[in-house]
């Protein structure tokens, strides 16, 4: 029999780790996630008005960034300045896709938070976590590049992520094997 002593013991080391996570900048090789090479497969999510959207209709066109983010989310914010420098650097030649997880927030919210910090890129939202599952994404700050056949070149989690090199790597349809 577990006491609550126990209980709450295991629960604050899980929620430790949940919010230590995303502040761990993690090298290339000992990201979790979607396996680099691989093509995430179809997923359908709904933009912040409740339309679905098919991620098809990105992936295997061009090179995409997608990243999973929240408003609550201290490291998105800062690995924000990167994302915008890299969106000034390679938005016409990249998609830029911010995935909002639907975990302690609504659609509303994103809106709101993007009414008093506008951002240039497409907010999706993943509704019933499809997409979450499908990149196998671990945290929100969590960055996935496709190159232009929507194979995955570059995962990574945190704040100090190399998203230069993974979106280089895409614009010039190399990955890494």
């Amino acid at each position: 029999m577990v006491n609550h002593k126990g209980v709450r013991g295991a629960w604050g080391v899980g929620l430790l780790i949940a919010f230590l996570l995303p502040r761990i900048a993690v090298a290339q090789e000992d990201v979790v996630g979607i396996p680099v090479g691989q093509t995430p497969p179809a997923v359908t999510i709904q933009d912040l008005d409740g339309n679905a959207v098919d991620l098809a209709r990105w992936v295997g066109k061009r090179p995409v960034l997608v990243e999973f983010w929240a408003t609550w989310c201290p490291i998105c914010a800062e690995l924000l300045p990167k994302i915008e420098t890299a969106h000034n650097k390679y938005g016409d030649r990249v998609d830029f896709l911010v995935v909002a997880v639907a975990v302690n927030e609504s659609p509303n919210t994103v809106r709101r938070h993007l009414t008093r910090h506008p951002m240039p890129f497409t907010f999706l939202w993943d509704v019933n976590g499809n997409a979450t599952r499908a990149f196998q994404a671990p945290a929100t700050s969590y960055v996935v590049i496709l190159d232009g056949q929507g194979k995955v070149v570059y995962t990574g989690v945190g704040a100090d992520q190399d998203i230069e090199t993974g979106l280089r790597r895409a614009a010039e349809g190399g990955g890494r094997r």
